[in-house]
């Protein structure tokens, strides 16, 4: 097993995962479900057939902890800084820069605090060094 845990991808992944946590345990007491499932019947009037879910509480719940232990159990993969880890570092942590960006945005333009907010910033910091460590060469020679 070839790995360096300074100049891996592990540390960062392992930030990213304890925010995305603290992110998802941020919307749920906070409930976010309240706020996005009335904007989803909102859209899906005013756009009929437009494949946006709705989610149930437990469900919700339930799914999202289930992505954020998987995500802990590919950890060893970040560590030896494998290359496929590396690529879906990349997207994933565009995908929470706009999640978190989505949050902090929206609760300004519609002037309120909205589920998710608090831990938007954490977030996206921890999701900003995710795209920095994968974008960066993997140092094979440990300089």
């Amino acid at each position: 097993m070839n790995c360096d845990f300074y100049s891996s991808l592990g540390f960062p992944w392992i930030f990213h995962c304890c925010a995305l946590l603290l992110h998802v345990y941020d919307e749920a007491v906070n409930d976010f479900l309240g706020f996005y499932n009335p904007v989803v019947r909102n859209i899906r009037e005013a756009i009929p057939g437009l494949p946006i879910p709705a989610f149930e509480y437990d469900m919700w719940l339930i799914g999202l902890i289930t992505l954020v232990i998987i995500l802990f159990l590919l950890s060893p993969f970040a560590f030896r800084n494998s290359y496929w880890i590396r690529i879906f570092s990349i997207i994933l942590g565009i995908l929470m820069v706009i999640n978190g960006g989505i949050h902090i945005l929206g609760s300004v333009y519609l002037g309120m605090i909205l589920p998710g907010l608090y831990s938007s910033p954490v977030l996206i910091l921890a999701a900003g060094i995710l795209l920095w460590r994968a974008s960066k060469p993997v140092d094979q020679k440990n300089k």
